[in-house]
């Protein structure tokens, strides 16, 4: 039976959600993009007194399953699990029943999967601690990648009526580039006002390598934008010293969230265009 309980895997003990976050370290997700649970593990012995949410993605979920997310658990730590599921509404419900017993607290499904898979999935995290999360159109797909699909008009378009689309299902929150928070929070309002939880990746500290990303933001920059979650990974793991690296960037975020959040006009990465890194 789909919405049968069994016992979660331990869960973190912090009950973050978006609101009510007292620490930077709350609000930094580190993403274990890593193809072995050894690897993971290393990752979290070293960081899990820095970070408070461990993201696990598709390449370690396939090859360590629910291990992968235990490890996150027995760290003290939340675990967002970003499969990114997108099936057939039966089988996408199957899958974020067996997540939430899991007792994670991030899973992300595509927006694509329709109003009527979004509200059922939603359905069955209901008395759970999981929160679902949208992908809306995914950060390296461009103008040009939606009409060879055969979709009429711009990423940031179709960002924002999935995103619609999304949170009048009763997802929890999108996972979205930096520059699409000014503009989604303009659209759907502030996470304090009942408006959606802001997962956002493509987040570079100051003075850190671009590497692929052609345009960047920093934590400052969005946090100040509307970001509930950064997800940083390579300005940490390429560190000399990873655990001073989080730290940094956890007093930034703290910082930022003293400061006045950016307007539509005045964001300096003109937020408002929503232009996509690539």
């Amino acid at each position: 039976m789909i919405g049968s309980k069994t016992e979660p895997v331990q869960a973190g003990t912090s009950k973050a959600d978006g609101r009510g976050l007292h620490t930077g370290r709350d609000r930094l997700v580190f993403p274990l993009d890593v193809a072995s649970l050894d690897e993971a593990r290393a990752l979290v012995t070293l960081l899990r007194d820095e970070v408070g949410v461990f993201k696990v993605g598709l390449e370690l979920f396939t090859s360590a399953g629910p291990d992968a997310v235990r490890l996150v658990h027995d760290a003290g730590a939340q675990c967002f699990l970003d499969l990114k599921l997108h099936d057939i509404g039966e089988t996408v419900a199957r899958s974020v029943a067996t997540c939430a017993r899991m007792g994670v607290r991030f899973l992300t499904v595509h927006a694509a999967n329709g109003s009527r898979a979004l509200t059922r999935a939603v359905a069955l995290t209901r008395d759970t601690d999981t929160m679902l999360l949208a992908v809306t159109v995914l950060t390296s797909l461009e103008d040009a990648d939606l009409a060879e699909l055969g979709l009429a008009g711009s990423t940031a378009v179709a960002v924002e009526r999935l995103a619609h689309l999304a949170v009048g299902a009763g997802l929890s929150g999108l996972v979205c580039s930096p520059h699409e928070c000014a503009p989604l929070r303009a659209a759907l309002g502030a996470r304090a006002d009942g408006g959606p939880l802001l997962m956002v990746p493509g987040v570079r500290p100051s003075g850190a390598a671009a590497n692929d990303q052609k345009r960047v933001a920093t934590p400052t920059d969005a946090m100040r934008s509307g970001a509930d979650y950064l997800v940083v990974g390579r300005p940490i793991r390429d560190a000399a010293n990873p655990p001073a690296a989080a730290r940094t960037i956890a007093r930034e975020i703290e910082a930022a969230l003293l400061s006045p959040p950016l307007s539509a006009t005045g964001d300096p990465h003109e937020a408002t265009r929503m232009k996509r890194p690539v």
